[in-house]
């Protein structure tokens, strides 16, 4: 340990002799162990955030049948196309004889989840009690967050089926028109 030596500044005699006064000393010994102690109890008992993911069913990677087509009822389904500038294009049964003529919507609960709801409450009675199949086919211009976004609002709604595929030129053609496939 180091020592401060102290000197006055004056040297010979007359002066007055002073015993040198040690510091006292503190053992910090227990303190670290507290500390010690105290973190491994915190990091113990803390709960680690788990990263959130929803599990999607994906289909297997091998080669795809040009026969393997799978048809869906025109009063059991919405197909969602995802343009640019945060916008959805959605419409009920078939694009070229639609039920429900494209409409484009914003994403969050006026939206999208408004949408959906009704839908989900509207297709048991005309489907004689088949539930809702929602189609999500994002486009080239939507960003992965719209389709994030989407996936969430299935889960909020508890949709129990829905799918999402590759989308169509016509459908591409859609969102031309309706401004939704912009740069």
């Amino acid at each position: 340990m180091a020592e401060l030596n102290q000197d006055s500044g004056k040297k010979g005699k007359g002066g007055k002799v002073r015993s040198k006064k040690n510091g006292g000393k503190v053992d910090l010994t227990a303190m670290v162990d507290l500390a010690f102690l105290l973190i491994t109890f915190f990091m113990l008992t803390t709960s680690l955030n788990k990263p959130q993911a929803m599990d999607v069913a994906m289909p297997d990677k091998n080669k795809m049948d040009a026969s393997d087509n799978l048809e869906i009822a025109d009063n059991r389904s919405i197909t969602l196309l995802l343009g640019s500038d945060n916008k959805i294009l959605w419409y009920y049964g078939q694009l070229k004889s639609p039920i429900t003529p494209p409409t484009a919507i914003d994403y969050g609960k006026d939206g999208l989840r408004k949408v959906i709801t009704e839908m989900k409450a509207k297709v048991p009675a005309a489907a004689g009690g088949k539930d809702l199949i929602v189609v999500i086919r994002p486009s080239e211009k939507s960003v992965q967050r719209n389709l994030v976004d989407v996936l969430d609002e299935m889960k909020i709604v508890d949709i129990k089926r829905y799918m999402i595929s590759k989308i169509t030129s016509e459908e591409i053609d859609v969102l031309k028109r309706e401004n939704l496939y912009n740069d």
